[in-house]
């Protein structure tokens, strides 16, 4: 009978992937300083738990991919991840303890969420229900796993560059603000590309696994030319929703964005080569801190000035 270790307090950190939770964190920001500069009633008590169901949403889809992954055996030491990344792989952990762990996750996730839109309406539950569902069908297995269909980029992007947002607000005043999608549309591709930078580098792997990616549908060479069409559309979308929100000074995202172009660089002489994963995905997420990041400081600097 094989033996296996405690799942510790530090496992189950490392299992929610922190350093990803800037695809759910920022998103969040986004819509807390939407509701500010909109005149929408929000409470910090509602921003504080939304931001934590945004964080546990995310750490359970972290930690049920892991798991899922595991389980598939889709995952090895010679996938280029890095101990932190990969719990399963470096400690003898029972699975079961994993998927448990993701589970706890999602659902006090649901429960901050619920708590923080108690007196909304439906508007939000709706919006909250559709996330859930997702994230399940995208772990569900069987002919409807998500994550076997080149839809990663696509999902990831909708479910917490926009839903986030367009739950976030709605909790607000029980009512769907839908001019929400377009100036969430920076999150929308920070965090699509985050998902194809994985994907890029992860080709010959998702081949592997019969994991039908966008990135193996097309190939690596497309996809590179894809990925830097992206970036340049994305950095194009959060200097040119600034202006039109705010004007002057929404020009001054022009400098933050000059000062930290060097992750936006290396981005687009990126190769997504499988050697390169770990470097590619700390590379996009410092690219999301700083141009979505940027995005949000000229929000608030634009609330503190009203």
């Amino acid at each position: 009978m094989k033996t296996y270790e405690t799942l510790t307090m530090k496992m189950a950190f490392n299992l929610s992937a922190p350093r990803s939770w800037v695809a759910s964190i920022l998103p969040a920001f986004f819509g807390i300083f939407f509701c500010k500069l909109y005149n929408l009633n929000l409470s910090i008590s509602q921003s504080i738990l939304l931001v934590l169901a945004c964080i546990l949403m995310q750490s359970s889809v972290n930690t049920l991919n892991d798991y899922a992954d595991f389980i598939k055996g889709n995952d090895s030491i010679k996938d280029n991840v890095e101990i932190t990344d990969a719990v399963l792989i470096y400690n003898p952990i029972n699975p079961k303890d994993v998927l448990i762990l993701g589970i706890i996750y999602l659902v006090l996730g649901c429960l901050f969420g619920l708590i923080a839109c108690f007196h909304s309406g439906l508007v939000p539950l709706i919006i909250g229900f559709i996330g859930t569902i997702i994230v399940i069908l995208y772990f569900c297995g069987g002919p409807f796993t998500i994550s076997y269909l080149p839809l990663g980029e696509i999902i990831s992007g909708f479910i917490m560059g926009i839903l986030i947002p367009l739950g976030i607000t709605s909790v607000a005043d029980g009512q769907l603000h839908l001019q929400v999608l377009i100036f969430a549309l920076p999150f929308f591709l920070g965090i699509a590309l985050i998902m194809m930078s994985n994907n890029g580098c992860d080709i010959e792997k998702d081949k592997k696994a019969k994991r039908y990616t966008f990135p193996v549908i097309i190939g690596r060479k497309q996809t590179r030319i894809i990925y830097r069409m992206l970036i340049i559309l994305w950095i194009a979308l959060i200097i040119g929703l600034s202006i039109i929100q705010f004007k002057v000074w929404g020009i001054i995202i022009i400098i933050p964005l000059i000062l930290g172009y060097k992750p936006f660089k290396t981005l687009l002489e990126s190769k997504l080569i499988p050697e390169n994963r770990i470097k590619q995905m700390q590379t996009i997420v410092i690219a999301n801190i700083i141009g979505n990041g940027s995005y949000l400081l000229i929000m608030l600097i634009n609330i503190l000035i009203r």
